[in-house]
């Protein structure tokens, strides 16, 4: 079964829009895993803006399941990762002032780069993981830079998804099988939603986990959130 990972941003965008502490992130993160969520997912930006940098240490204790912090790797986020030591890092190649996360990885540009960032996480006992598209040269040089996996970008599959082409999520399985092959695990994440995830996983040899933020939350204001984490739950069986 692939694991759902929540991803809480959306939580902390709530709670800093009027300050104080409602909703409390860490109260909801419990309720997410009692829930039935396999995982807890941030994703800290420099700005603070949702997920502040202290939340993630706050979290280490009260996250008892998976634990997976997204980031672009610059300084202050690797020494965060590496003293809270989550299950899993998440590297995206974010700009300071990105709205949300819109491409992968250049895993052939930036090899080097990335094999040095890994190795740091890997040596801390920190699996790894790299945010990344489709392209068939990218997730062979992601293997070389010593990731225990990769994330899909699934973007451009919700939005082919949406029109009627279920054919636009044949890259992501090519993409998943070559994965799987160089002995890359697969997880993916970008506006999966309650409509497309039973489709994507059915179409996605190997995958191991998915990491779902905006849409679930979003859902929730309507459907309640136990009911919706249950909901992808079962979609993912």
């Amino acid at each position: 079964m692939t694991k759902l990972s929540v991803n809480i941003n959306k939580i902390a965008t709530l709670r800093n829009s009027r300050g104080g502490d409602v909703p409390n992130l860490l109260q909801v993160a419990k309720d997410i895993q009692e829930f039935g969520a396999e995982g807890i997912t941030i994703h800290p930006r420099p700005d603070e803006r949702h997920i502040r940098y202290q939340d993630a240490y706050d979290l280490k204790p009260i996250v008892t399941t998976e634990y997976n912090i997204e980031g672009n790797p610059i300084d202050k986020f690797t020494q965060m990762v590496l003293e809270i030591k989550p299950t899993q890092v998440t590297l995206v190649p974010d700009s300071v002032d990105q709205l949300t996360s819109n491409a992968g990885w250049d895993t052939i540009k930036h090899q080097s780069y990335l094999q040095e960032v890994i190795a740091e996480f890997k040596n801390a006992g920190i699996r790894t993981s790299i945010f990344i598209d489709t392209d068939l040269k990218l997730i062979e040089a992601a293997a070389k830079t010593g990731a225990d996996r990769i994330e899909l970008y699934t973007e451009e599959f919700a939005t082919q998804f949406e029109k009627g082409n279920k054919a636009g999520v044949k890259p992501y399985a090519d993409a998943a099988i070559l994965a799987h092959d160089l002995g890359l695990g697969i997880n993916a994440g970008h506006d999966l939603s309650l409509d497309n995830i039973k489709f994507f996983k059915e179409s996605i040899p190997n995958l191991a986990e998915v990491s779902i933020g905006h849409a679930l939350i979003s859902e929730s204001l309507y459907l309640g959130l136990e009911n919706v984490v249950n909901m992808y739950l079962h979609r993912l069986q």
